[in-house]
């Protein structure tokens, strides 16, 4: 399974990126993908999950400014960003919970990881 994140870049502040992720490889079912960041010298945090019915959990401090989204056929998760700041800057992970087949046990795949870099 791999999985392969796009759309990060440069942005100015109060501008917006919509980041994809997309899951390929041995998958029978995909339960949640969601979007983590890691900022230098911090630790990794969660931006938002959803569900495979498309419910969401989001970070408090980014409810309002990011939406994320899913298409189930294409195993693609979305995350827009809307109003950044420069303290959005970090790098961004997807994440994946899945079965890679009927039988297979709960597993957890991650992205490379796309930057995002919003200036002042």
């Amino acid at each position: 399974v791999q999985l392969q994140a796009s759309g990060g870049g440069l942005v100015q502040a109060g501008g917006s990126l919509r980041l994809s992720c997309a899951a390929s490889g041995s998958i029978f079912r995909i339960m949640t993908m969601g979007w983590y960041r890691q900022a230098a010298g911090k630790q990794r945090e969660l931006v938002a999950i959803i569900s495979t019915g498309g419910s969401t959990n989001y970070a408090d401090s980014l409810k309002g400014r990011f939406t994320i989204s899913r298409d189930n056929a294409k195993n693609t998760v979305y995350l827009q960003m809307n109003s950044l700041k420069p303290e959005d800057t970090a790098v961004y992970y997807c994440n994946a919970g899945l079965l890679a087949y009927a039988t297979a046990p709960w597993s957890e795949y991650w992205g490379q990881g796309t930057l995002v870099t919003v200036s002042s």
